[in-house]
């Protein structure tokens, strides 16, 4: 029993270390798939280019971090996702994500990769790091029927990812999961904030078709569902994960596509997150490519990178 106590003091202590360098710091980047709209794997050389572009954006600056959703390379058991060498070669920062969802496979593969990434690229990957995400949306999708975890599920994979860094570099980073706000203030899934660092918050006022989601009502919408969170977090700081509007689509209830709304988006939202300093990850840079993303809500639209101009002005 002293023994089990000694483990469980030491634990505790981690995850208020974790805890600690998990705190908010105006980080800035965008979400990456690991594969194109006609499923073709982005290479080491898509990622490089994407990251290079989105370090050179016309009115903004300092955009030079990359939120994946997975760590193994598209259309691979475990091999390691070609955005880690990319990012070493670019220098952009990593908020790390392992896919949960689908089998009890997938965190098996997941941390294979992962393990896999640490001994092939070593400090160089490492060091660039700045979080690692157990899982995307899962209690979300799980709700609705869709392929999904639940609470219990979800804290096993945490549990196995946090035994997987422990001993490596990746020890003291902040671990923690990405979903929707609803599902973050569902009580069921209370336990799974108790297991994390930090919390990703997804947020979109287009799709909140229930509720007034016009571009007017969106800051209300966004911050609403963000504020919420922060309050349901305590001491755990929450970073934006995912958020945007898109230059192209169908009209959701009120919200309607287009590229003036986006600018208006991202001006209110964008721009307020930053002069706060809170951690973000916009969605997202560049969603139509090798096909036309519907809804679109990339800021450039699809073309080579270098050669389009954004959809709107990026300036706050």
């Amino acid at each position: 029993m002293r023994f089990a106590s000694s483990v469980i003091g030491l634990a505790a202590t981690a995850s208020t270390a974790a805890a600690v360098t998990a705190a908010n710091s105006g980080i800035k980047g965008f979400n990456y798939g690991a594969f194109f709209l006609n499923q073709a794997a982005k290479q080491q050389a898509d990622f490089e280019y994407e990251f290079n572009r989105a370090k050179n954006l016309p009115g903004t600056s300092g955009w030079t971090s990359a939120r994946l959703y997975s760590m193994i390379q598209w259309g691979t058991a475990s091999d390691v996702i070609s955005a880690i060498p990319a990012a070493i070669q670019t220098k952009t920062t990593l908020l790390l994500g392992l896919w949960v969802s689908g089998s009890d496979q997938a965190i098996t593969n997941e941390i294979a990769a992962l393990k896999a990434a640490i001994n092939q690229y070593g400090s160089a990957f490492t060091d660039l790091v700045v979080g690692i995400s157990v899982g995307s949306e899962d209690l979300y999708r799980d709700a609705s029927g869709e392929i999904g975890v639940g609470p219990q599920k979800l804290i096993d994979c945490i549990s196995q990812v946090r035994s997987a860094i422990a001993g490596t570099p990746l020890a003291g980073v902040p671990v923690g999961h990405v979903d929707t706000y609803d599902s973050f203030l569902n009580g069921t899934n209370r336990a799974v904030i108790d297991n994390i660092d930090w919390l990703g918050f997804d947020g979109y006022p287009y799709w909140e078709q229930t509720k007034p989601n016009s571009i007017g009502d969106a800051h209300e919408r966004f911050y609403d569902g963000f504020n919420k969170t922060l309050a349901l977090a305590g001491n755990k700081p929450v970073y934006v994960t995912e958020t945007g509007w898109p230059v192209s689509g169908k009209t959701v209830n009120l919200a309607v596509p287009s590229p003036e709304n986006a600018r208006i988006y991202w001006q209110d939202i964008a721009c307020s997150l930053i002069s706060r300093g809170v951690n973000l990850w916009w969605y997202d840079l560049q969603e139509s490519q090798w096909g036309q993303a519907d809804p679109d809500f990339g800021i450039f639209p699809a073309g080579d990178l270098n050669a389009v101009s954004p959809s709107y002005e990026l300036s706050c």
